[in-house]
């Protein structure tokens, strides 16, 4: 296919800029030298628009087609997580304890690839929004960017985002329609006793058995409160308290991630979280208290956009390695407020074996660049034709 060939022709600048952003991380919304950069490729490439500063270092693109049509948005996330690097790469990190451990520097070069086989061609009538977001790993930048405006702003009608998968086959596209990743809570638990010689627990009020039945406790609200068919994720990650050997200490605390999918299983948890709290703190004679934090909502891909959204994938890469309902998964993505506030689909596109995300190991494969950027492009040609 013409746009395969001509995005094949880019897989050189595309690595070469993938590499750029891999060596030169950032974390959260400070994603200012990386969208300098972007930008700066953007106006090379040349766009016609070019918004830069929302959510703080995000940006917003405008490619014009041929005639009036409607605008269709295509998402890359920017940031990097707090990771010391051990890939042993020659383009690594060179931001000790930083480093791009989940893809995102892929999923902006191939944004760029996207964008400039887009801006050569234009084959396609209305516009298309190029949304380069900070924060995706920690801080919801995605929602800080609908928050700020960009749907209404540029007037964008839908919205699609990727990301590699390590672990699937190279080049293998999958997707589902309704939710594809899970909303994801944060809790914290924080446990007052008094705190006293190790040899004389009498004179203490020790929160060490109170975590520890706490945590026990919080384990059974999977097994014993929630139906078996509904997916539930309840993880305590965290415990820490005392010093020493021969210390009580005079407090613990407990923090942990919640994975759902629907909003009445959301209010269980945390309903049950709180009776647990405050059962346990009594019977052990300590004080405690629950911050439960909501964070992202569950991804849910619109349907009619998902089966498109599969539909130009097989165009790319055959039906055989193409799965258009391949079920959801425990993980989040803040990619949920965009669907929230306009219809569109999330993709997962395979890398190959290797490490996974967030492990110190992992590096992007810049194999599937074309592969990526080709998905991007076809996606909003075939969303905005130029006849009807």
């Amino acid at each position: 296919m013409p746009i395969i060939n001509r995005i094949a022709g880019l897989a050189p600048e595309m690595t070469a800029w993938r590499r750029h952003l891999h060596a030169h991380p950032e974390l959260a919304f400070d994603c200012h030298e990386t969208a300098a950069f972007v930008a700066a490729r953007l106006a090379e490439i040349g766009v016609d628009e070019i918004h830069t500063g929302i959510a703080q270092s995000g940006i917003v693109a405008i490619i014009n087609g041929q005639g009036a049509g409607p605008v269709v948005g295509l998402r890359a996330d920017m940031d990097a997580l707090p990771i010391l690097e051990e890939t042993g790469v020659d383009y690594a990190s060179q931001t000790p304890g930083k480093m791009h451990a989940c893809g995102h520097d892929g999923h902006t070069a191939m944004l760029l690839g996207a964008a400039k086989y887009l801006a050569e061609t234009r084959g396609f009538r209305g516009r298309v929004a190029l949304i380069f977001q900070p924060a995706e790993e920690d801080g919801g930048g995605a929602g800080v960017m609908v928050d700020e405006g960009i749907m209404d702003r540029f007037d964008i009608a839908e919205v699609y985002a990727l990301h590699n998968a390590p672990g699937q086959e190279a080049g293998r596209i999958f997707t589902t329609p309704g939710p594809i990743m899970a909303a994801v809570d944060e809790f914290t638990i924080q446990i007052t006793g008094r705190g006293g010689h190790g040899a004389m627990p009498h004179e203490t009020i020790d929160p060490i058995p109170a975590a520890i039945s706490m945590v026990q406790a919080i384990q059974t609200i999977v097994s014993r409160n929630h139906h078996a068919l509904k997916d539930l994720v309840v993880s305590v990650t965290q415990i820490h308290a005392g010093t020493t050997d021969n210390v009580i200490p005079s407090g613990a605390m407990i923090n942990g991630t919640v994975r759902s999918f629907e909003a009445e299983v959301q209010a269980m948890v945390m309903a049950r979280m709180d009776e647990i709290v405050a059962g346990q703190a009594a019977s052990f004679g300590v004080r405690a208290s629950l911050d439960y934090a909501i964070g992202y909502p569950a991804t849910i891909n619109d349907p009619a956009r998902t089966e498109f959204a599969a539909e130009v994938a097989a165009e790319l890469v055959g039906d055989a390695h193409v799965d258009a309902a391949a079920g959801r998964e425990m993980g989040a993505e803040d990619f949920s407020y965009m669907l929230q506030a306009r219809p569109g689909a999330y993709l997962f596109l395979g890398a190959g074996e290797g490490p996974g995300l967030h492990h110190a190991g992992y590096d992007f494969n810049d194999e599937i660049l074309p592969i990526g950027a080709s998905l991007l492009a076809r996606l909003a040609e075939r969303a905005l034709p130029l006849t009807e």
